[in-house]
């Protein structure tokens, strides 16, 4: 099973999504990549991802055009921008899905606020995923 993970940057989202898959199953080949990849990870969600039990420290933040070529059976999108400007895929897709999640690098205030604010949503792309996984793959399984 071939998934790829998309949001703009693929700095944050997108890479806490590929390291809780990932993580779910390591059999299956997960990716991700961003639409205008910034070509880093943001060092928050490194860390909130680390407590989380998830190393994500050792991933790239690459560009989708890497992946146009390749046959997915799923691509997601994690974000509005991303699914917006989905590029069209050369290889084949089986399914494209958007499971949206707001991004906490925008968020602004009290170093507190802006943490809370990564645990937030890395728990929110964690059950998102997770429910992903249940209901499209591991119950899917023979």
């Amino acid at each position: 099973m071939r998934i790829l993970i998309l949001c703009t940057g693929n700095s944050c989202r997108s890479q806490m999504a590929h390291g809780f898959l990932q993580s779910f199953d390591p059999g299956l080949t997960v990716c991700s990549a961003g639409t205008q990849a910034s070509g880093r990870l943001n060092e928050k969600a490194v860390v909130v991802m680390k407590e989380a039990g998830v190393d994500i420290s050792h991933h790239t933040s690459d560009p989708v055009e890497k992946y146009l070529n390749e046959e997915w059976d799923y691509v997601i999108t994690v974000c509005g921008g991303a699914n917006e400007a989905c590029p069209a895929f050369f290889g084949t897709v089986k399914h494209r899905l958007h499971i949206g999640f707001d991004d906490p690098s925008h968020a602004s205030g009290t170093d507190d606020f802006i943490w809370s604010e990564f645990i937030r949503v890395r728990d929110e792309i964690k059950a998102g995923f997770y429910q992903f996984y249940l209901e499209n793959i591991k119950n899917k399984l023979p």
